[in-house]
């Protein structure tokens, strides 16, 4: 049963356009990507989603214009905008699915089978990408690898360590246990060790269990007002393209299947400032000024030694933590439609934003 709360669009896809759910042969499994655009001659651009096991903005953001990284209402009329659920998840979930394939290098290699895909199916050399948390992890590796295939890249909520985060995210924890007064919180924090954090599951998972508890996901206060994650994950219900064996699969099934050991044994090793410290294309980060849950500090750091011939631009969204504010996503679209720029001509500025 598909679209339980089936809402009207934000948004509809003129005849000129393209509007569709696909399934493509990926990695060996059929995967679905969601391609939407008014306009099939613009530029293709991919948003690769975080988690992994959140697929959002996916499938289910058809039609929807806050989609937790940008909006899409203006996008669409500017790009032929991709969203693609990674395997594991969503509609691309499938209970045979191996679970040693769930690692980076495998999740790359999709990424840039989709790549090649939408290069060959639009008839073009080059598109534009962007990746979202985990998501950025894919897709910083996939524009580092293979730049020839990209105009530019953005990172939205970056990760630059995994383990170096882990690491302030933990200091930070610790800091906000102590002026919450939270005896429990401090004594499991402190027992947990230092990062990276190898032993296993439950040892890897003592802080995200705290930053969901201490929300770092959303910033909220007197004056900053977001929606919430129940409410914007909600959305997935109200997909006319998800039934709710897709969403049990999402953050059921598709959880337990991609955060095994060896997953994050390798998660701990991804540190871009080793293993990326230039890239020939245009680089644009936009993080959010109170995300806690992956420090912005990090991201500072990266991109000052980040050697960027082309252009580099790191942008603080103000009223954002982790999943950015409805007010954010709405300058973070132009943004994301100023790249359109770089397919015509190379902007080699460095340059460092607060969207207010």
């Amino acid at each position: 049963m598909a679209g339980i709360f089936t809402k009207k669009a934000d948004f509809e896809i003129t005849s000129k356009g393209i509007s569709s759910v696909e399934k493509i042969k990926i990695g060996g499994l059929e995967q679905s990507i969601l391609i939407q655009g008014q306009d099939k001659e613009n530029p293709v651009l991919l948003v690769i989603h975080g988690g992994p096991s959140l697929p959002l903005p996916g499938v289910s953001s058809r039609g929807r214009d806050y989609t937790i990284v940008t909006n899409t209402k203006e996008l669409v009329r500017h790009y032929t905008v991709v969203f693609w659920d990674q395997r594991g998840t969503g509609k691309s979930y499938y209970p045979d699915i191996p679970q040693e394939t769930m690692n980076l290098s495998r999740f790359v290699e999709d990424a840039n089978e989709v790549t090649d895909y939408l290069r060959s199916r639009f008839g073009v050399e080059k598109i534009f990408l962007a990746g979202h948390s985990w998501g950025s992890t894919v897709a910083l590796t996939l524009a580092s690898t293979f730049p020839e295939k990209f105009y530019s890249y953005v990172g939205l909520s970056q990760i630059v360590s995994w383990t170096e985060n882990d690491r302030l995210a933990l200091n930070w924890l610790k800091g906000e246990a102590k002026r919450r007064g939270n005896k429990k919180a401090l004594k499991e924090l402190q027992s947990v060790g230092e990062p990276p954090f190898l032993e296993s599951f439950e040892q890897w998972a003592v802080i995200r269990q705290w930053q969901q508890r201490f929300n770092t996901l959303i910033y909220t206060d007197e004056k900053i007002k977001h929606p919430g994650l129940i409410r914007i994950t909600f959305s997935m219900f109200q997909s006319p393209d998800y039934t709710l064996k897709d969403i049990y699969n999402t953050f059921a099934k598709g959880f337990k299947l991609v955060y095994h050991l060896a997953f994050i044994k390798e998660l701990a090793t991804t540190n871009f400032m080793e293993t990326a410290k230039e890239l020939p294309i245009p680089v644009t980060f936009i993080h959010g000024r109170k995300d806690f849950h992956v420090n912005g500090e990090l991201v500072e750091k990266y991109i000052g030694m980040l050697h960027a011939e082309k252009g580099k631009q790191l942008i603080w969204a103000e009223k954002s933590a982790h999943v950015f504010h409805p007010d954010d996503t709405k300058i973070i679209e132009q943004y994301l439609i100023a790249e359109k720029k770089h397919a015509a001509k190379a902007d080699t500025s460095e340059r460092i934003y607060s969207i207010r």
